[in-house]
């Protein structure tokens, strides 16, 4: 740019105030990448569901648990494609603080339900053919340092295992890769069979089961369908979209967006403040040299766009510095907090929207200096600094 030392040399005239500028955009804007994380781990779960799937769980509440039988008659049902079932187990490995998603399943059911998850044929043979075999996600394996061939201790406070000891023991046989970015790769599965031969109670019962239709289209059809089958039965049931079942759960933590979007507009409010009054205050103290500006040549146009300039710059760098730190500690992050937020990471959108912020925040907070600037009169400029 023609004019770009001196919309440099402006900025460092006061270089505390501009400094000091940068790092509150800086901090608005590390805050907002950091948090659009967290609220795409919290709801983004939502986008990651499959339209042809639904999730069928007891009508009361999902600790109740359903009759294994009610499998069959599940598949039964016109526009039902294949069922699988889940129970929740709650395993926690030698800390109670080491806890995570845990779950007996079948093991075709799963792989053929989920295809986001990519596990070689070979671990898949394994897990066939081993009773006690487990499945693991990346992020856990990673978490614990756990390879294929390690042998799992696992204690249930739900689920406690029949005999001498309560200690549940895993093999395990494979580790599964997600097939797209922010599927959950925090999850342990083993075999139902297994678990409901040696749990102490309970057996012949499932958590919930997880349906895949024919068509999205037939989704409301094929809930009320299921929910008729059991209707008047000792374990009624509630069917609902695999992402209705995701929405609701993370309403449990509050509107998420809700929340987000106030704390991010109080943070950008407050910042707009702080950057309007850099640039006010940088106008009125070269007032005369913007008079002289003008006296040579300068036009009112080329005169706000100088002053508009600067603001983009202190923008440009406070917020970009500020999104890519918080890319940075996100994916520093995001191992540690697989097990509790699996979907932790900063999608791209997120970032195209800060850029856009970061246009907004400069145009918005230079502005006023700006025609304040452009239509200063050359002689009441020389006058104020006589």
């Amino acid at each position: 740019m023609k004019f770009a030392g001196l919309i440099w040399s402006n900025l460092k005239r006061r270089r505390l105030r501009t400094a000091l500028t940068v790092l509150s955009v800086l901090i608005a804007f590390l805050l907002f990448g950091f948090l659009g994380a967290i609220k795409q781990a919290l709801v983004g779960g939502v986008d990651l569901t499959d339209a042809n799937r639904l999730i069928v769980r007891h009508r009361v509440s999902i600790i109740q648990t359903l009759p294994v039988s009610y499998m069959n008659r599940i598949t039964r049902i016109p526009g039902v494609v294949s069922v699988t079932p889940f129970t929740w187990f709650n395993g926690i490995y030698q800390d109670p603080k080491n806890f995570f998603g845990s779950f007996p399943v079948d093991p075709a059911g799963l792989l053929d339900m989920f295809p986001e998850f990519s596990l070689p044929a070979e671990q898949r043979k394994a897990w066939a053919e081993t009773r006690t075999g487990a499945v693991i996600g990346r992020g856990l394996a990673d978490r614990f340092g756990w390879k294929i061939g390690d042998r799992i201790p696992l204690n249930s406070p739900i689920w406690p295992k029949a005999g001498s000891s309560e200690t549940w023991e895993f093999d395990v046989v494979g580790i599964y890769d997600a097939g797209k970015k922010g599927a959950d790769t925090s999850g342990f599965y083993f075999r139902y069979d297994y678990f409901d031969e040696a749990r102490q109670r309970g057996k012949g019962s499932i958590g919930w089961y997880t349906v895949r239709i024919d068509s999205p289209a037939n989704s409301a059809t094929v809930a009320k369908a299921i929910d008729a089958e059991f209707l008047n039965s000792p374990a009624e049931t509630k069917s609902e979209s695999e992402g209705a079942f995701a929405q609701g759960f993370a309403q449990q933590f509050g509107d998420i967006a809700a929340i987000v979007l106030a704390i991010l507009a109080a943070v950008f409010f407050t910042i707009l403040l702080v950057a309007g009054n850099t640039m006010a205050q940088s106008v009125r103290e070269r007032t005369n040299e913007l008079g002289v500006l003008k006296a040579i040549g300068f036009s009112n146009e080329r005169v706000l766009a100088v002053i508009l300039a600067e603001s983009f710059l202190i923008a440009a760098l406070g917020g970009g510095l500020g999104l890519g730190l918080a890319v940075m500690l996100v994916a520093a992050f995001a191992p540690s907090l697989a097990t509790y937020l699996p979907g932790f990471f900063l999608p791209p959108g997120q970032l195209a929207i800060g850029a856009v912020l970061i246009v907004v925040l400069g145009f918005v907070a230079g502005i006023l200096p700006a025609l304040t600037a452009m239509r200063l009169r050359i002689a009441e400029a020389l006058r104020r600094s006589a």
